[in-house]
This record gives C-alpha cells, structure tokens and sequence, in this order.
C-alpha cells in the first residue's frame, strides 16, 4: 500500500458545479492561540504541532452535512485558524474530488484542510450487506484506513461523522489524555445491550465469542472518535478489523456495517469520554426515521446518526424539533438565491488563492 500525493492547482477554470453554499463568515484566533511553529501566517502545513486534526468524509450525498458540520467547528472553536481539516473523498463520486474541494474553498477561503482521494477497491470486496444500504457505502469504512491514508507527521486525529454539530470548542474533546495503551477516546454507553450488535451465530461460536477476552465490553460510537494515530499504526489496527471483516464475510456475525469490527477490537479498552461529546441517535434507527429527544445532560456535539437527516426533514417540511438547532449552521443556498448572488461571487479556482485547493493524497 502506497500514498500518492497531487495538488489541484488552479486552472482558471470554472467549476463543474454551481456554487451551492453562501460564505461562512471568517472566524480568527483569540490573543491566547498558539502561533504557528513556522511562524507563517496562512495554510502552512499539516506537520505543525499547534493544529487540531479532524478527519471527515466528503460526498455528494452529505455534503450539506458536512459544511454545516465544518460550520459549526470554527465558530464555536477558540482557536479556529489552529483547526486542519483531513477531508477523504470516493473516487468515483457524483461530485468528484476536485469539485468537493472548490466547494469547501469557496465556503471557507480560510480553511486550511486537504482532501484525500479514497480507492474503493481497497474496501470493497471486504464489505458484506448491511440491515441499511447506506451503511454499505464504501466511504464509510474509510475510517479503517485514516492511519494509513493521513501524513505519517499527523500522529493524533479527531474523526468526525458529517451528520453532527458542534456548540462547544473542539479544543476541549482535543485535550483529553488517552491513558495507558488506549487507542480510541469516545463516550461509552455501558447500559445498552451490547449482545444485540452480534449474531446469534458469533456468541455461539466457541472461539469468536472469547474475541472480547477479560475485557468488559460496552457500546461506543464510532461516530465521534479521538484517535491516537501512532497507536494505530503500531498496532496494525487496520488490518486487524479487516480481519474481522473477511470474518463476517465467512460467517455472518454482525448485521451492521462499519461499527462492529471496531467493537470487536477497542470495545472495554476505550477512554470514556463525557456523554455530551456525542448526543447521538438523533436521526432515529437504522430502520426507522423517528424523532428523538436529548439525553439527559449537558451538550457539547449533537449527532444525527440513524436513518433521518435534518437537511432532508427540513427540505420536506417535515423537520424534528432538534432540527431546528441544526439549521443555524446551514449555509446551503437554495436553487432560487443562488440566482439572486452577487455577481462579485467566484469560483475558488478563479479567486488569486486557487492555488491553496488543498491536496488530494490517491490511496492506492
């Protein structure tokens, strides 16, 4: 396995998609934010100590979560211009690559992020069907290979799904110590039936149903995740939950998609990490597109993981209360204003800072 690494410099050219989403509003650094260790002011590089790395996926499907997402980290941050996105795009999208990337430049000209092109072969025929077809996508086992898909330099990372919203400063879930040989930092629900996330067929198995060892599982989401990379790399980890994966492919044990193997490996050794970090279930099940109220307690990330969309509800006219805390940081523009735009709006790959696209690594 080998990275490749390309820049998008700009060409002049218009985009291959109108402009979807107005300019979010420029958000700085307060007086007690690290400087940069170069010293440069602007894009810099990933390998700077000062930054906070968060990786997401990108697609033509979640793309308004995503912004809104992206939206809601730097205005909440204390230190927004310390905050590097890791942006990881299929290859094969509706929207490629290069035009995810002039989205996200031209709604955030400050950002300083990098988009990764994701080969679906290197997944695909891991994969086994799911209870919901979305959970089938490829993109979303891409969380298997941010170790391998981010610079070596990046050696700690918060994933994030593209269907939450922070109202909290990032830097807080940044700072929190993963203890001992723990890899994963995440919120733990140690009451919910953790049976239910496997067959029938794995707790029956004589040796698959000791995959858990001394270890005292729970259910954690993988949703929202505090990664030590170094960790990662050296202990294999994306091959280890491959293996898991050619597993269910064998034996069908588990029904879900991408949760279960990260289970099988981390659960009981995860560094708990307060529950109003990841308010999820906001979306309803798998299954069923429900409203769902908060859990009891403060919020800091709310996360509509389930069938439901706020974006779409909205759309339908058909929105959950909790929706309505989503819409502030959306900054989609419908079909109607954007024929109304300021005519001084232009693509990011006409502006003078076309060159700063950002780069696209080419896993392969």
């Amino acid at each position: 396995m080998c990275l490749g690494i390309r820049s998008f410099p700009g060409t002049g050219e218009s985009p291959e998609k109108p402009l979807l989403f107005a300019e979010a509003p420029e958000y700085r650094n307060g007086g007690d934010c690290p400087v940069p260790s170069s010293g440069e002011v602007g894009f810099g590089s990933s390998c700077d100590p000062s930054l906070v790395h968060i990786a997401m996926t990108l697609d033509s499907g979640y793309i308004r979560g995503s912004v809104a997402a992206i939206h809601s980290v730097l205005r909440h941050a204390s230190c927004p211009e310390n905050v590097f996105f890791h942006f990881v795009a299929a290859e094969f999208d509706m929207m490629s690559p290069r035009v995810l990337s002039q989205i996200v430049r031209s709604t955030f000209p400050s950002l300083k992020f990098k988009v990764y092109v994701f080969r679906e072969d290197a997944v695909i025929n891991l994969i086994s069907s799911s209870i919901r077809q979305a959970l089938e996508n490829p993109l979303n086992y891409a969380r298997n290979y941010i170790g391998d898909i981010l610079d070596p330099c990046v050696t700690r990372v918060i994933y994030l799904d593209s269907d939450v919203i922070l109202v909290d400063d990032i830097h807080k879930l940044w700072s929190i110590t993963l203890t001992g040989n723990r890899v994963i930092g995440a919120p733990e629900y140690c009451r919910a039936n953790f049976t239910k996330y496997f067959t029938e067929t794995f707790w029956s198995h004589p040796v698959l149903s000791r995959a858990f060892g001394s270890r005292k599982p729970c259910y954690f989401n993988t949703g929202v995740m505090v990664m030590d990379l170094e960790r990662w790399r050296r202990g294999n980890f994306r091959r280890k939950i491959e293996r898991w994966m050619e597993v269910q492919r064998e034996r069908r044990i588990y029904e879900l998609g991408s949760l279960p193997p990260f289970l099988l490996e981390f659960a009981g050794n995860v560094e708990p990490v307060e529950h109003r970090w990841n308010q999820h279930g906001l979306g309803g099940d798998n299954v069923e597109d429900s409203c769902r109220t908060l859990h009891p307690g403060p919020v800091s990330l709310l996360h509509w993981s389930g069938k439901g969309k706020p974006w779409v509800r909205l759309d339908s006219k058909k929105p959950c209360p909790l929706d309505y805390l989503w819409q502030p940081y959306d900054l989609y523009k419908p079909m109607n204003q954007r024929l109304k735009g300021p005519p001084h709006q232009q693509s990011a790959s006409s502006t003078p800072n076309s060159n700063i696209l950002g780069y696209s690594n080419y896993f392969v």
